[in-house]
């Protein structure tokens, strides 16, 4: 039922005015003309507006025929009037067409304005749930740019912190390499004069053996006993001198695996450093017992220097006699070869 407001009459003058302007009435054309009014209610009276054009169609509308000439018009009047019905179903024709062509294009409309009505509700619920969600996401946007300001801190202070222990450990690096590169110069100066030593000792046995073999040259069982002496000193020598070149090897080996510890750990290098006191106490050790055979090659060199000027006063001052019958000289003392006393040796 159509609403109080556009009447049936209203849209008639309204549809009388577009067909007197040559226009084809429509809803939308109607509502102009009006310049008010729903879709559906013009809708409506222009459907009933149809529906009585179509019951009157075949009814033509009266016509007053002048008396004057209706006579002598008779004939052209129906000639006139079946033009006019000719013309007027031409006319109804197109008219019928277009006014189905006009009721789909409003059915069309109608659709198409539920359809807006529909897209629009949708959009406003769409555009409140979007709203809503866009707040949701601004308020995780904030949280989430707070943490990542506390995250961009505490990166800032593990930076400056990383920075300084590098520093640290450069630091401690350098003054690592600086203590490795001193021990390195003791250790290669205590080697060094450790060679030296040796060599030294080397020197004063090869001069105690050349004198000893030319006492033994002279001294005939002197000699014997003193290459036993000398003999067993030396193989004492030799052993003791392989003994300390073992330990000298033992001790670089341990040297350099200690400074390949060192570079690796600090816990390492605290080993290393230990390690290396070890061997330099050991180091000492030897040189003190290198000190010790020095002492013992000496002792023999001066016993050999005893043992020496014995067999010259044994053969150059030993006093003789002439016995009577011309007889061989004796020494006083005992034989040439004799053995020396117990205090003389």
């Amino acid at each position: 039922m159509a609403r109080s407001g556009v009447q049936y009459e209203d849209v008639q003058r309204a549809i009388d005015t577009l067909l007197a302007q040559g226009e084809t009435p429509s809803v939308q054309k109607v509502r102009e003309v009006l310049g008010t009014g729903s879709f559906t209610t013009i809708s409506e009276h222009l459907r009933e507006w149809r529906a009585r054009r179509e019951a009157n169609r075949d009814t033509p509308p009266a016509r007053d025929m002048p008396e004057g000439v209706a006579s002598l018009a008779e004939r052209l009047w129906q000639h006139a009037q079946e033009a006019a019905g000719e013309a007027l179903t031409h006319y109804r024709q197109e008219a019928d067409r277009r006014v189905e062509a006009a009721c789909e294009a409003a059915r069309d409309a109608e659709r198409q304005a539920e359809d807006a009505a529909q897209r629009e509700a949708a959009l406003a619920a769409h555009l409140g749930e979007t709203q809503q969600r866009l707040e949701t996401r601004s308020a995780e946007l904030a949280t989430v740019e707070a943490e990542r300001d506390q995250l961009q801190q505490e990166a800032s202070r593990l930076s400056e912190r990383l920075r300084r222990l590098t520093e640290r450990l450069e630091r401690q690096q350098a003054e690592h390499a600086q203590r490795m590169e001193a021990q390195r110069e003791t250790l290669a100066a205590r080697e060094a004069q450790h060679r030296e030593r040796l060599a030294q000792e080397e020197q004063r046995h090869e001069s105690a053996e050349a004198r000893l073999m030319a006492l033994l040259d002279e001294a005939r069982q002197e000699r014997q006993a003193a290459e036993k002496a000398r003999a067993t000193r030396e193989r004492q020598l030799e052993s003791r001198l392989e003994a300390l070149q073992q330990q000298v090897k033992e001790a670089r080996g341990a040297l350099a695996e200690e400074e390949k510890r060192h570079r690796e750990t600090d816990w390492a290098r605290g080993r290393a450093e230990e390690r290396a006191e070890t061997r330099r106490r050991e180091r000492e050790l030897l040189e003190a017992r290198i000190d010790e055979q020095r002492r013992l090659l000496e002792e023999q060199s001066r016993r050999l220097r005893e043992l020496e000027g014995q067999l010259n006063r044994w053969l150059w001052q030993a006093p003789v006699t002439a016995a009577d019958d011309g007889g061989p000289l004796e020494n006083s003392e005992g034989p040439a070869d004799a053995e020396p006393s117990e205090g003389q040796r």
